[in-house]
């Protein structure tokens, strides 16, 4: 007997053992039935973080192999199609774009007084693969001061425009996405010194995913205070930025030549989500959703390493293992009323992309989701291990599902854990759009547990099958099967009622 196979009997002989002692409903299982489960987690987890998958980064041969994969597990475990559209049977379209600023040149002018900006005082980033901006005199661009921009600021006077922003606390994000949004040329930040724009470098000129629609088009600057002060002159840069602080102050066209530089390694490419569905008994009664996110970060380990890839086993094979199971036995068992959706998303990782494509344009209309599970690192807990519970307190849902955690024999715990994760997972968007969502996972039930891999394996190249512990896996996906079964049944959970104005 291998000891890959050693660990996992003993682990399954503990938790058979643990839920025995502690829970009834569990106990009452078959034996056999628990250990065909694992076994099944395990080869899903095995496979789909295996270093034949390369980490399942969107975009990469690892993305083809992990949805063909997801595509034939789905037909096994008898799903038909839930995207909606005969043409693409199991895949909806995420279209993304990668951008990796590779560097630029901002140079600054007042008459005869000029400087190119050493990289230590400033930075150009831009998406696209090469982008050019000028603004000044004879230019036809101005330059346009708009203070800290927390004063109203028209888009006629930015659009077309190089504007120039005080960030003395760090950049602001929102104020330069307005400042976009309303046609700015570009927009230059002004920072407190060198450590701010070497924050920003560092920040910035990381490779970021996007979905191609949310993009966008920006050319953007951060300068030291010094630098531009040293163009502009101490006294004159100093009159400005007391102005800005003026109750009254409003924009100011500023004689400052300004030209601007940058490249990009920029890639645009469809990635997609896979949908599948079990049809209820009983049209139009609403439908319950399984999510749980596919990616994982490819090659993320240190340069020369031994072992680069990050096969992301816990996060999340894991959920993606017991989401398959989990619709398994719901296909193979009594009939449901109302249809259960199979969602495996894309891009999590690089900020909940596919979840945001998804509830974009979704196969079914979102107010008639009753119920929605996210199933996100489900493979580190021994059995017995409390619920984190992602989401309490937030929809109707408590009730019936802290009934449930209760009928099984389990509890809650640390909520305060759980909450901390709220806005981290592809749940937060669908509770945004206003759909009943949680995430339930003994991994999010204790700090201690929690924390070392946290510490040790999240994110990096030893999240692999070999570390999984499935005995809150089996815990978790027991408590999904008999939550579906009641949410998707009309008798049990009705539809609720419309709030009377």
């Amino acid at each position: 007997m291998s000891l890959r196979r050693a660990r996992l009997l003993v682990t399954l002989l503990a938790g058979l053992l643990l839920a025995a002692c502690a829970r009834a409903p569990i106990a009452s299982l078959p034996p056999d039935e628990r250990i065909g489960i694992a076994q099944r987690l395990n080869a899903d987890i095995a496979m789909l973080a295996s270093d034949d998958f390369a980490g399942r980064k969107p975009g990469t041969p690892g993305e083809d192999k992990t949805l063909a994969y997801l595509e034939q597990r789905f037909a096994e475990a008898g799903l038909v199609s839930g995207t909606g559209d005969p043409g693409s049977y199991w895949r909806m379209p995420v279209d993304l774009v990668s951008a990796r600023p590779l560097g630029g040149q901002l140079m600054l002018a007042q008459g005869r007084n000029a400087l190119v900006v050493p990289s230590e005082d400033g930075v150009v980033i831009t998406r696209r693969r090469r982008a050019l901006a000028a603004g000044g005199p004879a230019t036809g661009v101005p330059v346009v001061f708009v203070g800290r921009g927390d004063h109203p600021v028209t888009p006629e006077v930015v659009a077309g425009a190089v504007v120039v922003l005080l960030g003395e606390g760090g950049p602001v994000p929102a104020r330069l996405d307005e400042s976009l949004r309303q046609r700015a040329t570009a927009v230059l930040t002004v920072l407190p010194d060198a450590s701010a724009i070497a924050a920003v470098r560092a920040r910035l000129e990381r490779e970021r995913v996007q979905l191609a629609r949310d993009e966008v088009d920006t050319l953007s600057a951060y300068v030291t205070d010094a630098a531009l002060a040293k163009v502009l002159g101490e006294a004159n840069w100093s009159r400005l930025k007391d102005h800005a602080s003026d109750a009254d102050f409003t924009p100011i066209e500023i004689k400052l030549a300004i030209s601007l530089e940058a490249t990009a390694d920029r890639r645009e490419f469809s990635s997609a989500n896979v949908v599948g569905m079990i049809p209820g008994q009983v049209p139009g009664s609403g439908a319950v959703l399984l999510l749980a996110h596919w990616d994982h970060l490819g090659e993320c380990g240190p340069p020369g390493a031994t072992d680069r890839i990050c096969n992301g086993a816990v996060d999340n094979a894991s959920g993606l293992a017991v989401m398959i199971e989990v619709a398994r036995r719901l296909k193979a068992g009594p009939a449901l009323d109302r249809d259960v959706y199979v969602l495996a998303t894309s891009a999590e990782e690089a900020g909940l992309l596919g979840a945001r494509a998804f509830v974009t344009a979704p196969p079914l209309p979102l107010a008639s989701v009753v119920a929605a599970f996210n199933l996100d690192m489900l493979a580190l807990a021994p059995a017995g291990a409390p619920v984190g519970f992602i989401g309490e307190g937030r929809t109707p849902l408590d009730p019936v599902i802290l009934a449930e955690i209760a009928r099984s024999g389990r509890t809650t715990g640390d909520k305060a854990l759980a909450d901390s994760f709220l806005a981290r997972q592809d749940g937060w968007v669908l509770l945004e759009q206003g759909v009943p969502t949680v995430l339930l996972s003994s991994a999010f039930g204790s700090r201690p547990l929690l924390r070392p891999f946290l510490d040790s394996g999240y994110h990096r190249a030893n999240d692999d099958a070999e570390g999984v512990e499935l005995g809150g896996a089996i815990d978790d996906l027991l408590l999904h099967e008999a939550l579906v079964r009641i949410f998707a049944d009309t008798a049990r959970y009705p539809p609720p009622q419309p709030v009377q104005p």
